[in-house]
């Protein structure tokens, strides 16, 4: 079988020069297009849904929340594990699906469910599926600096200037805000003030949800031009919160302003975060989106990061602190150089050992043609090239010799 195989190479050497060419070719391409990142993920296909429900305890949150949405999720199909964490205000379930499972197949039949159970969840609750990413998602942080700025300014540029740029980038998942305040508006009921008007905290609610909205009127024609109503009703400041009216009273209108005291504030806080002992920071982290290509996405954020800058108010910086790239970067290089090295030790010690160049120059080109080969292959198959699959690479060189 080698006999006629070798045969078969020296009668046709042309083709084999073609075939040693496309291959590579082919296996340029495929290590250049191949997704890469520092460690393999291994994590199963992973759905999350996350619940917020301001003021229950962790008790009323897992009765009326955690166990209805468990007991729906029940039998779902390809399901593995099925567990959930509640917390006061929060819960949180994790649905596991069988490997290979397409993970947007498995959100479809996740977001079917949540559906149908969601009518009888408590009124007021927010909140819905989780990023698609892994717990090796975090591929880029960074914090905003700014001198005369406070952090809850900070937060507001973060929140509604740089991540939703972020986000438009290929490959993120999402990009978490940390730090800082966000920025709300503060109502404080005066009790007094309510009981002398015959009015109860559900009156402020109502009256607060009620009037922060536009609204759509008719329209008037004349001559030949027609103009279209409108009632702007969106709240845009304190003063506006004031004059709404709670309620009547004889006659006569009762305005927000006269029960209650209204100035801008910050959401209830859960923690903070700091930088080289300066104090408070607000920071980015962007997730990687599950299968994406950690290497092009960090490019990508890189590039509209430079974009940005231009948009940003005047002394704002964005200072980047973690870059999985970097990390990638260096793994890729490590394991370049173990192949690298591999090869010219096998060359030497077939030249030493068989004293014959030609038979050791024979080695040599073979090696990296199967090299190609494996990242053709691996191209095909959707591996990714990391610490463990290279590594792997590297070894098989001293085996593909001994073969």
């Amino acid at each position: 079988m080698i006999a006629a195989l070798v045969r078969f190479s020296l009668i046709q050497r042309l083709m084999l020069l073609i075939l040693a060419a496309a291959l590579t070719a082919g296996g340029v391409w495929s290590f250049k297009t191949l997704s890469i990142d520092a460690f393999p993920d291994i994590s199963s296909p992973q759905v999350q849904i996350i619940i917020k429900a301001p003021g229950l305890s962790p008790s009323e949150v897992e009765s009326r929340i955690t166990f209805p949405v468990e007991m729906e999720m029940q039998g779902l199909p390809k399901q593995t594990v099925l567990r959930s964490i509640t917390k006061s205000a929060l819960s949180i379930i994790k649905i596991d699906f069988e490997d290979g499972t397409d993970i947007y197949w498995a959100r479809n039949q996740v977001t079917e469910r949540l559906n149908q159970v969601w009518s009888k969840l408590p009124v007021g609750v927010d909140g819905g599926l989780a990023p698609i990413t892994t717990p090796l998602g975090e591929i880029y942080m960074y914090r905003i600096q700014g001198e005369n700025y406070t952090n809850s300014e900070l937060r507001t540029i973060q929140d509604w200037t740089i991540r939703p740029r972020l986000r438009t980038v290929d490959g993120v998942a999402d990009v978490n805000s940390l730090g800082g305040e966000v920025r709300a508006f503060e109502v404080n009921p005066n009790p007094q003030a309510l009981v002398r008007f015959g009015l109860s905290i559900e009156d402020l609610q109502k009256a607060l949800e009620n009037n922060n909205r536009n609204a759509g009127g008719d329209r008037i024609e004349r001559d030949k031009t027609m103009l279209l109503l409108r009632t702007v009703g969106l709240l845009r400041n304190e003063e506006d919160i004031r004059r709404i009216t709670v309620a009547t009273r004889n006659g006569v209108p009762i305005a927000l302003g006269q029960v209650a005291t209204v100035k801008i504030g910050s959401l209830t806080r859960y923690g903070a975060v700091t930088a080289d002992g300066e104090g408070e920071v607000v920071t980015g982290l962007v997730l990687l989106r599950k299968g994406a290509n950690s290497r092009s996405t960090i490019e990508g954020i890189k590039a509209e990061m430079e974009a940005l800058k231009s948009t940003l108010p005047e002394g704002i910086k964005i200072i980047p602190f973690y870059d999985r790239s970097e990390l990638v970067s260096a793994a890729v290089f490590t394991v370049e150089k173990a192949l690298a090295e591999a090869v010219v030790l096998v060359l030497l010690v077939l030249i030493i050992m068989l004293g014959n160049l030609r038979a050791a120059l024979t080695v040599a080109i073979i090696l990296p043609l199967a090299v190609l080969f494996t990242f053709i292959m691996m191209r095909l198959t959707g591996v990714s090239a990391n610490l463990m699959t290279l590594g792997g690479l590297a070894i098989a060189i001293g085996i593909l010799v001994d073969a």
